[in-house]
């Protein structure tokens, strides 16, 4: 058991590769408080890990805003009594489509989602790691941050935050042993795969997959495990990594 009895935050893990992280940190000992925006998709994945005799709790709440992300870490605290680590999962996307035609509602949420909920996270589970002298955030960005397509601009430009931000944080939290590393996920079978491909058609799936030496989508089982590694002792001297699970993409 890689995570036994270590309580993380899970952010957006409804579905996807959240629902993924979830529950492959489950699997491994973790209590794992399910956050997601949609209640239902939250209370099925906790569901899902406790009827296999694992721990979850769930814990809704919008990640872009302050008064939710205090509330989900003050649960974990008082539902575990501590708190481990945190994934930042959650993100959004718009349509696949040119820059100009995208709304400025859509660019703020975008980045509201993406991108500040790092500092919400931050802001509030950094004091607690460093009241325990330790603590874990694995941030979820994308290989749209490193190689960007046409076409979703703006939600690369929120991907390379993340990655930079990352990186930033771990060298400022280092000195109090608390871990940053992220993730770059290339596109994978998610319920935003549609949306970044501007549209689900086969022709449109076979460009996409052909941008990928090992010749398919990344699956929440690649990002969870991943996770689990970065999250887990046998990463425990590794700090401002990003790694790429992209199938070679970013080559």
């Amino acid at each position: 058991m890689r995570l036994q009895d270590r309580v993380a935050i899970v952010t957006g893990a409804g579905s996807g590769f959240g629902e993924g992280i979830a529950k492959r940190f489950a699997a491994e000992g973790c209590k794992v408080i399910v956050n997601d925006l949609n209640p239902g998709g939250a209370t099925r994945v906790a569901a899902e890990i406790t009827d296999r005799g694992d721990l979850a709790q769930v814990c809704t709440g919008d990640v872009s805003k302050d008064a939710d992300v205090a509330a989900l870490v003050r649960f974990a605290e008082e539902t575990y009594g501590r708190l481990d680590i945190v994934v930042n999962n959650a993100g959004v996307t718009h349509r696949n489509q040119p820059l100009l035609d995208v709304s400025e509602q859509e660019f703020d949420r975008i980045f509201q989602v993406n991108v500040k909920s790092l500092f919400l996270t931050a802001r509030h589970a950094v004091p607690v790691f460093r009241k325990q002298g330790s603590g874990c955030f694995v941030n979820i960005a994308s290989t749209a941050g490193v190689r960007p397509r046409p076409g979703l601009v703006w939600y690369n430009g929120s991907k390379g935050a993340v990655i930079t931000i990352s990186k930033a944080m771990a060298v400022e939290l280092a000195p109090n042993k608390i871990r940053v590393n992220c993730i770059n996920p290339v596109a994978g079978e998610t319920p935003l795969l549609a949306t970044f491909m501007g549209e689900d058609t086969p022709a449109r799936r076979a460009q996409f997959v052909a941008s990928i030496p090992l010749g398919r989508f990344s699956q929440p089982r690649d990002i969870a495990n991943a996770a689990l590694f970065l999250a887990s002792d046998d990463a425990d001297f590794i700090t401002g990594v990003c790694l790429e699970v992209d199938g070679g993409r970013c080559v």
